[in-house]
């Protein structure tokens, strides 16, 4: 292959083929214009077959001055490379159409990818629809692996491979158990049968074979050998983590076959076909990497066009003399698009596309659903933007196609896009310009519907001008999770930023990837020891870019280790320091920025990785202060205007200057408002803007006064009560937006598996009084809960509280729900009166504080001291001093103190996580009141109880419909736990007012046993219900109990005494009211109405006053979810009150000693009816030493009832396959209970199936 360094003499063409149009950009040596840029529709069919090709056609005859003609293949030798990026790939995936694909998995794991990680995608969807997954048929192979070492032993000793023949080592070096070898023969006949039924694809995934990947290849070369495509787990990306290389295989061979049909159909429209251009033809990946089109593949194609705008605004925009940080923003036709450059591509490793988790290096790309096509909808007297889209077809009202209101539409409407300006493709028969007129047409018909049932008096202007704040404030919302910086005051435009991804292609470099699994600590290792390691990697890396064509002179390297603390499971990938091999001072830095902390903890080396970048061709490009610099600043001259427009923004109709940029010279500048026009964009310059005018770009500068906010439609008062239903949706965003990031930074700060992993957590922020303005959709059974914890501490501390001040609670009469969940609360306050603004909150499941037994979960509990630490109220940190000592009596001493119990056996997992909720508070507060600065006080309170009315608005209208579904009749529902303990509830509603009351009289006593639930528990139940029934997406806060009135007579099981148990409450009883809620409403049948929790471990006993080392592990497992009148229940998922994640079965066997032998569907245990309820899971573990192990469910002895006629779900069911002296034997543990396992003893937790809707 020749050279792929350029001979600058002939033409280089970059495409990015997007959804609705295909961007080309060429490079044409010697012309007057070496550049040329044009958009053409994705989909013409009627004009030609393919856009890429088209655009190749047009390029070749305008380089030759003669027309070529869309009949005969082109001849391409004019043409030195095509880049391309294609939608292919994502298109497939997201609409499940790729190719056949069996996957071949290790014997247990058949349905692991179905149940992935067990959460449901919608917590509110009570259907839960989930996409299909991409394989057809599985194969389980009788193969098993296993970690001879678990990373949680306290009592390491060293391990001798060759005294066991079962022993090998691992790419690491770590010892691996070999338990079984795979049948080759076996497979083959496995593969034949295959083969029969017509599959060519198959996905390959073993446990383990990131590290052991023996038993991945000889499978691989069997079916290779046989004629399959084959894509296998750990060739593609060999880091752990099962279930998303698993996801990762079957994407890849689900979407490569389609990648290689494409690639071929492209080739046949030249001379020569493939071969002719083959050479010359590289693929954009979603790393931001070329590659040669032999070597893209589905699984490195799905960002493969937003990766180029990455590119394009990284090397074209980012001024490497400020070295002020960039962020991209490109806006699509149904999605946005944010990331942010600093310097160097940020990469992240595991991302979820189409509901489908990958595993393989991507470009950091945040998205948002709202894009130009995204729908505009006035519902519930808000405004609200998508997610659906109007898509290309039909569109856009002012597409003529019939298609509904959009944020183009609005755009269109206020001036901000021109249709003479714009080509006239659009129509039935696409020749036709922007139909001006049906957009304002459907705008006054929207705005006279929000007058009518508002009562105000709103333009058609301000309606579409209040869409695109709307929109404006969804789009920022991925902005604010890469930034806090508010106030933007410059804007890169780049001239070819409307085609800045095909742009980005042409500047892109070719790179090949190696990435190798290590176990070490960073300290052992030496800078010789590193240096030898990444030689191995980048001779590799270099050979495969030689054999391409490159010289070694255009060959880089970047070199990185994937790094961690001991004992925590966030990595991150460290780029060698230039001039040092000081990965350590390197990793604490990022880990502080990243983070907000460092540990004084060892470092662990996971993986290590070189990227080659081969350099094709020169790509440094002028900085834009360099350009600055070299141009003289001048106002644009009045005679260089194009025309005048009318133009809306803030707030009125303006009389602007349209210029051309073309007819702009470099230095003049233009004063907004204005707009500015080129061949594939309009820039539009908004009041106090001003645009200067460079070579490459333009430059958006805001002056030091703003006459308003840029999309300015109103002036903000707090001074009456009316509240703006524009602002009001606004807020709704801002408000979500911000418990959206506290979330983002406990996950981020986090340590422990609980929350860092299985997501057992939630943050939200509260009014002074602790009503629940904004709760981001975390965990169910907090929602309602948590406002219960923060009013308890608003009403005890009133306003004596200092900044700084920091409270953690848990205990039930504090609003807590039990105690393992932690709430950390910190006030708002107003420096000035002292007053408390606004709290946030977050709470977190810590997986062990302390009590009888390890994990915190005792099934047998009978007094709430058995169950661990307990807090009423404590300052945890008390004028910014965090009070160590205070929380070290509390959850070491105290606990130890009652007889059989024991302090924390996880305290310094308890300090971290504690330090991050508090982080994320730390979080909410800093945006809370930089909203307060941008609006002020009053208009944030005022909106803060405007979006709590909304609420109650949308509630009381659901009120009133149940009312007419029930004749007015009152709705009544009752169920048992196992144990015999009633729950009944009777709800009457008053139509006129649009209010309920929720009567649990009749509810039976508190129990001697732990599953009696906080008060706060019922009041999230009842949250959750309403918010699912209302099925709309509403702001979820206070004043969806507004409403509501609750009686629950002390006493019971829902309302129990100060020292009763309630351990089981939170995860149990809660699942059993929400299915008593749910019946009375006839809304769904019963779901799994369990956790099924488990824990084990071990420690944590006071031996000569110190606590013995050890460990607590704690999950819950997914069962079969309840079917509705119109759907069937989904099988292996979390239901209504939680929706916590599983963790990984590689992450479980490299920490913890165990083996988990299966985990999957429990087919036939959903009920029987019209409508099937979901299935429930099998989930067995072995134990690898001699462990403390609990259980504690429900629907054990009660099963899950169906509705009108439906059959009930299958009891659940806990064994114990215990080995003693009498055998092999299976014991049946009943729903609650705890035992002494022995190595080699397993636990199969066999989870209940969900009730069915309707008779057969």
């Amino acid at each position: 292959m020749g050279s792929l360094g350029p001979s600058r003499k002939r033409i280089r063409i970059a495409i990015d083929r997007g959804g609705t149009f295909t961007d080309v950009h060429a490079y044409i040596p010697g012309s007057d214009e070496p550049e040329m840029v044009f958009k053409l529709l994705s989909i013409d069919p009627r004009n030609y077959k393919d856009a890429p090709t088209e655009g190749i056609r047009r390029v070749l005859a305008h380089y030759r001055g003669a027309p070529v003609s869309r009949d005969e293949p082109l001849d391409i030798s004019d043409v030195e490379s095509v880049r391309m990026g294609t939608t292919v790939a994502t298109n497939a995936l997201l609409e499940r159409q790729g190719e056949r694909v069996a996957f071949l998995t290790t014997k247990g794991f058949r349905d692991l990818l179905v149940i992935g990680n067990q959460a449901r995608p919608h917590i509110f969807d009570l259907s839960i629809h989930k996409l299909q997954n991409l394989y057809e048929k599985v194969v389980e192979v009788e193969e098993r692996v296993t970690m001879e070492e678990f990373l949680e032993n306290p009592e390491k000793q060293p391990i001798d491979v060759e005294s066991d023949q079962e022993l090998v080592k691992g790419l690491t070096g770590e010892p691996v158990r070999v338990l079984k070898k795979p049948d080759l023969g076996v497979v083959a006949s496995q593969l034949r049968d295959l083969k029969a039924e017509g599959f060519k694809s198959v996905a390959i995934c073993f446990i383990h074979s990131y590290l052991y990947p023996d038993h991945e290849n000889e499978v691989a070369e069997l079916a290779r050998s046989m004629g399959f495509d084959v894509s296998v787990s750990s060739e593609l990306q060999p880091t752990i983590k099962m279930v998303s290389r698993g996801n990762s295989a079957n994407a890849d061979a689900y979407l490569s076959p389609l990648i290689r049909r494409y690639v071929r159909d492209f080739g046949s429209g030249f001379k020569g076909g493939l071969d002719a251009i083959a050479s010359k033809l590289l693929f954009m990946q979603s790393d931001g990497g070329l590659c040669l089109w032999q070597n893209f593949s589905g699984l490195r194609a799905i960002l493969s066009g937003p990766a180029g705008g990455v590119i394009g605004f990284g090397k074209s925009c980012y001024d490497p003399e400020t070295k002020m940080p960039v962020i991209g923003f490109d806006m699509g036709g149904t999605s946005t698009d944010v990331s942010r450059f600093s310097g160097t591509y940020d990469h992240v490793f595991e991302t979820e596309t189409a509901e489908v988790t990958l595993q393989t290096p991507q470009l950091d790309i945040n998205t948002v659903a709202a894009g130009g096509g995204s729908i505009l909808h006035w519902k519930n007297g808000l405004f609200a933007i998508g997610p659906d889209s109007a898509g290309a077809h039909p569109g856009p009202v002012c597409y003529r196609k019939g298609g509904p209101l959009t944020v183009t539409d609005a755009n269109l409407f206020l001036g901000r896009l021109r249709p003479e300006y714009s080509p006239s493709i659009f129509g039935p028969k696409e020749n036709e310009p922007l139909d001006y007129g049906a957009a304002a047409a459907a705008f006054h018909t929207l705005t006279e519907k929000i007058n009518s049932e508002e009562g105000k008096s709103f333009t058609p202007e301000e309606v579409a001008s209040g869409f695109l704040r709307v929109a404006n404030e969804s789009m920022s919302r991925p902005i604010r999770s890469l930034t806090e910086a508010l106030g933007v005051e410059r804007v890169v435009i780049h001239r070819l930023s409307s085609i800045l991804s095909a742009y980005g292609m042409a500047l892109a470099d070719l790179t090949h990837e190696i990435q190798r699994p290590k176990a070490a600590e960073l300290s052992d290792l030496s800078d010789e020891q590193l240096t030898e390691e990444f030689k191995v990697l980048m001779d590799e890396a270099t050979a495969t870019l030689v054999a391409q064509g490159f010289s070694d002179e255009q060959i880089e390297h970047e070199l990185f280790l994937n790094l961690r603390y001991k004992g925590t499971n966030s990595s991150l990938m460290i780029r060698k320091p230039e001039g040092s091999w000081n990965f350590t001072r390197q990793f604490d830095e990022h880990h502080e920025e990243e983070f907000g902390f460092v540990l004084n903890r060892d470092i662990l080396v996971e993986d290590i990785r070189v990227r080659a970048l081969g350099k094709t061709h020169d790509s440094n490009v002028t900085s834009v202060s360099q350009a600055l610099k070299s141009v003289e600043t001048r106002l644009v001259e009045s005679s260089k205007k194009a025309s005048t427009t009318k133009l809306y923004t803030s707030g009125k109709w303006h009389e602007v200057d349209l210029f051309k940029l073309e007819d702009l010279a470099p230095g003049e500048r233009v004063i907004g408002p204005a707009i500015i026009l080129d061949q594939t964009q309009t820039i539009m310059i908004q009041p106090s803007w001003i645009a200067t005018v460079l070579p490459r770009h333009l430059l958006l500068d805001k002056e030091s006064t703003s006459l308003g906010s840029v999309s300015g439609a109103f002036e903000l008062s707090a001074e009456t009560d009316e509240v703006d239903p524009i602002q009001l949706s606004v807020f709704g965003h801002r408000f979500m937006s911000i418990a959206e990031q506290m979330g983002r930074s406990l996950q981020m700060t986090s340590v422990s598996v609980n929350i860092k992993e299985r997501l057992d957590y939630s943050c939200a922020i509260f009014s002074p009084t602790g009503g629940l303005v904004a709760n981001a959709p975390h965990i169910p059974c907090h929602l309602g809960a948590m406002s219960h914890a923060v009013a308890y501490q608003a009403e005890r501390w009133g306003n004596s509280l200092r900044p700084g001040d920091v409270l953690v609670s848990n205990h039930p009469a504090a609003g807590g729900s039990h105690l393992p969940d932690v709430t950390v609360i910190s006030p708002v306050i107003d420096e000035d009166t002292n007053e408390v603004l606004f709290w946030t909150a977050s709470r977190a499941h810590h997986a062990d504080i302390g009590g009888i037994s390890a994990g915190s979960m005792p099934p047998h509990s009978k007094e709430i001291w058995q169950e661990g630490a307990s807090f009423l109220s404590f300052k945890l940190v008390d004028g910014g001093r965090f009070d160590e000592e205070g929380l070290a009596e509390i959850m070491l001493k105290k606990p130890a103190s009652y007889p059989g119990s024991s302090g924390t056996r996880t305290w310094n997992d308890n300090v971290s996580d504690l330090k991050a909720q508090i982080a994320a508070n730390q979080k909410g507060i800093r945006l809370i009141q930089d909203s307060i600065k941008e609006y002020g006080l009053p208009t944030v309170q005022k909106y803060m109880l405007g979006i709590q009315n909304n609420a109650e608005r949308v509630v009381r209208n659901l009120l009133r419909q149940v009312h007419d579904q029930f004749d007015g009749l009152p709705l009544e529902a009752e169920d048992q736990m196992d144990d015999g303990s009633k729950l009944k509830l009777k709800i009457r509603i008053n139509r006129e007012e649009g209010s309920a009351v929720f009567d649990f009289t009749g509810t039976s006593r508190e129990m001697y046993g732990n599953l009696n639930a906080p008060r706060a528990i019922t009041f999230s139940a009842i949250i959750y219900v309403l918010r699912s029934l209302v099925k709309e997406d509403i702001p979820l806060n206070q004043g969806c109990l507004a409403p509501i009135n609750v009686i629950i007579p002390s006493g019971t099981i829902i309302s129990p005494s100060l020292g009763a148990a309630t351990v089981g409450g939170n995860v149990e009883t809660s699942q059993r009211v929400t299915d008593v809620v749910l019946r009375a409403f006839q809304a769904a049948a019963a779901s799994q109405g369990t956790c099924n929790n488990l824990t084990f471990g071990y420690g944590g006993e006071m031996v000569d006053g110190k606590a013995k080392p050890g460990f607590g592990y704690y999950e819950t497992i997914a069962g079969g979810a309840g079917a509705g009148p119109s759907w069937e229940g989904q099988s292996g998922v979390h239901v209504h009150m939680t929706n916590t994640r599983i963790t990984d079965p590689e992450s479980l066997e490299r920490r913890y000693p165990c083996i988990l032998r299966e985990f999957g569907i429990r087919r036939g245990s959903g009920g029987r009816g019209k409508y099937n309820g979901g299935d429930g899971c099998i989930r067995e573990i072995e134990f690898r030493r001699d462990l403390h192990v609990s259980v504690l469910s429900e629907r054990r002895t009660v099963p899950p009832y169906g509705l009108a006629g439906g059959e009930p779900g299958a009891l659940g069911e806990n064994v114990w396959v215990r080995h003693d002296e009498y055998g092999t034997r299976e014991i049946n543990l009943g729903g609650k209970n705890s035992c002494e396992m022995k190595r080699g003893d397993r636990i199969i937790i066999r989870s209940p199936g969900g009730g069915a809707y309707g008779a057969l």
